[in-house]
């Protein structure tokens, strides 16, 4: 056994013991070492890079690394062994996924307002704000050797009162009991009853017909009852607490998803999944290493302990509703691609691990298919096409990309294996939108230089999904690349392989963060037309069954990942999204945590995004017919038919 040492920018050490010829990569993942691994180890993303300090690892010079890479230590995690003892370098940029937590307190008016938009069209779409959480003040009688009701009936009876409703018996002889004491604040009751003079804060559920104590406080306690609305995406999770009494969001918190070293995407999850221990694993990673973090950081920036959440709402995809809860979703990626649910009852949270106040639920965003899942439901909640006679499409763009399209009569939804490109995943030069990332970029039509703008200034690091957006776009209307994503035009910027594969430098070495061009070549580009003629191929099989063309819609509705910097304009040049007039066009934001939180403070929201997914058609793609034939026609800037692009000059 060898004794090998992660060494961290600004962190402790963390070593562990590994054998000869075991897997750093693998090794990294059972010492809790976070390194970004979007193949999940099979070599192919060249993204799990360290920088041997001391001593020798095992393995061969994979193609990522080049020779002089080598002599200056760096390896990939995936290609290399226990060899010895041995320190490791992890480089920021391969744990940023998971370190960059960012906490706000939603003060600014600009926050704020995306959520107030939110009830005002949930509102003017009938559905009203409350959750049937109710905080009562109780002023009891003492117990009396002549009064010897028990203290359960005592508080029931005068919170029967207080809620106003007739005919509710107390004790239960004469009629049925519909208003109850869990266990829990049950075993507290005596103590906190007699310490406050029989004066309590009473935290009541009345939402449904059998209404329910949740908490029993002290009158001076001060804290607000609070529910969680939160979003679990494949990369990133977004966490906000609310007060559930007027609806007031406290904090807001997001982070990367900790499943991410097993994967960017959801097959190699899954697959991970199916080894010994895995399920437990892929658990663990979301539940412990990510969930707990952030729930911590949302109640420490509001200053309320994790016992003031009674109510927690989970949107996230079909996938990573499985692996949140336990569940072998092996069964989603293998035909005839079946979940183990589309609909959950509410649970307490603490069966997965999450531990809330006792009497705490848990609710989950219905999914539809396999690869459309509540993230998906609660998004298309979010922004009201469902209650619209306008034909809108939402397109939600992340580590995976799914689309929707209809309006208040009918509803048709898919996913499309766009990959990870739009956050990095498949672009040897890819990162997520994190500091250092380009976001935006244009090219100079004569010098072919670049112009670009990176997410906190300084150096650069790479390149974000907005930006891949741009660079490709500007490649394209500067003639440095065709149709087919080849290189057209020589320069400085433009250089070639030993096997004359050509890539454009953004930025040359000396001027980066990584001391590495930052560049995109032919391979990268290749990848990226698949993803974009994904999506695009995905909006044209929803509107061609029922006869409609993109001159139909009406909106377009974007939502997701890769942040609201997208250009427009580009997206359209290159062939992504349909070419319409870009005032149709919004960006919506997450709406997957705004559908999460419209169901925390809504019993109606809750109600009805189980209508929008009973309604919802799903599409499988793999079995739609003609699905290939327009994929293929998509992979093409900006597509094979130019006619379907009237505005773009080729």
């Amino acid at each position: 056994m060898h004794r090998i040492t992660f060494k961290f920018h600004g962190g402790e050490d963390i070593a562990i013991f590994g054998s000869d010829g075991e897997n750093i990569l693998s090794l990294a993942r059972k010492a809790n070492v976070a390194i970004d691994a979007p193949c999940s180890g099979n070599g192919s993303c060249g993204k799990c890079r360290v920088k041997l300090l001391e001593g020798a690892v095992g393995g061969g010079q994979t193609r990522h690394i080049t020779a002089e890479e080598t002599a200056e230590g760096w390896r990939l995690a995936c290609a290399s062994t226990v060899d010895g003892e041995a320190v490791l370098l992890i480089p920021d940029i391969a744990s940023a996924y998971k370190g960059r937590l960012k906490v706000s307190d939603l003060s600014s008016q600009a926050e704020k307002a995306v959520f107030m938009l939110l009830q005002d069209r949930l509102c003017a779409s009938g559905l009203k704000y409350g959750c049937g959480i109710k905080e009562l003040v109780l002023k009891l009688e003492r117990p009396a050797l002549d009064d010897a009701m028990p203290d359960n009936e005592r508080i029931l009876r005068e919170v029967a009162k207080a809620l106003g409703v007739e005919g509710l018996p107390i004790s239960g002889r004469e009629q049925k009991i519909n208003l109850s004491i869990p266990l829990p604040v049950l075993a507290k009751m005596p103590e906190v009853l007699r310490e406050n003079n029989f004066e309590v804060r009473c935290i009541v559920d009345a939402s449904r017909e059998n209404a329910e104590i949740l908490d029993i406080l002290p009158l001076n306690s001060r804290a607000p009852v609070c529910g969680l609305a939160i979003d679990i995406g494949t990369t990133t999770v977004s966490c906000l607490l609310a007060d559930l009494q007027n609806g007031e969001i406290l904090a807001k918190a997001n982070t990367g998803n900790g499943q991410i070293r097993y994967g960017a995407d959801v097959i190699n999850r899954i697959i991970e999944q199916q080894k010994q221990g895995g399920i437990e694993r892929l658990q663990q990673a979301v539940v412990a290493e990510t969930l707990d973090p952030l729930i911590g950081a949302v109640c420490e920036g509001a200053g309320i302990s994790k016992e003031n959440i009674y109510r927690m709402v989970v949107a996230s995809n079909s996938t990573m509703n499985h692996l949140l809860l336990g569940i072998n979703a092996n069964h989603l990626r293998m035909e005839p691609y079946v979940p183990a649910f589309f609909e959950l009852g509410r649970f307490n949270p603490a069966y997965i691990g999450i531990k809330l106040a006792p009497t705490a639920m848990m609710s989950v965003a219905p999914n539809i298919g396999s690869y459309v899942g509540g993230d998906i439901t609660a998004g298309t909640l979010a922004c009201t096409m469902w209650d619209s006679q306008e034909l809108s499409v939402l397109i939600d763009l992340g580590t995976n990309g799914e689309i929707v399209f209809g309006n208040s009569d009918f509803l048709m939804a898919c996913a499309c294996s766009a990959g990870p490109a739009f956050e990095g995943g498949d672009i040897s030069c890819g990162m997520r939108a994190a500091d250092g990332a380009i976001e935006a970029c244009t090219i100079d039509l004569e010098t072919m230089a670049p112009a670009f703008e990176v997410i906190g200034g300084g150096k650069p690091i790479g390149l974000c999904g907005s930006g891949i957006i741009d660079v490709v776009a500007e490649l394209f209307r500067t003639g440095i690349i065709n149709g087919k994503g080849k290189f057209d035009r020589e320069g400085v910027r433009v250089k070639r392989d030993e096997y004359g594969i050509g890539r454009y430098i953004i930025e040359f070495a000396e001027n980066t963060e990584t001391g590495r061009d930052i560049s995109i070549n032919e391979v990268d580009i290749g990848n990226f037309i698949r993803a974009k003629g994904a999506i695009f191929s995905a909006v044209m099989s929803l509107l061609a069954p029922l006869g409609f063309t993109t001159e139909d819609i009406e909106n377009v509705m974007v939502a997701g990942g890769i942040g609201s910097g997208i250009n427009i304009r580009n997206a359209i040049c290159i062939g992504m999204l349909p070419d319409l007039p870009e005032e149709k066009y919004s960006y919506i934001g997450n709406s997957s945590l705004s559908g999460a939180y419209a169901m925390l403070v809504s019993t109606d929201a809750a109600t009805e995004v189980l209508d929008i997914a009973r309604s919802m058609t799903y599409i499988e793609l793999s079995t739609q017919p003609g699905y290939m034939d327009e994929f293929i026609a998509a992979c093409f800037i900006p597509h094979t038919d130019a006619s379907l692009f009237p505005s773009v000059k080729t």
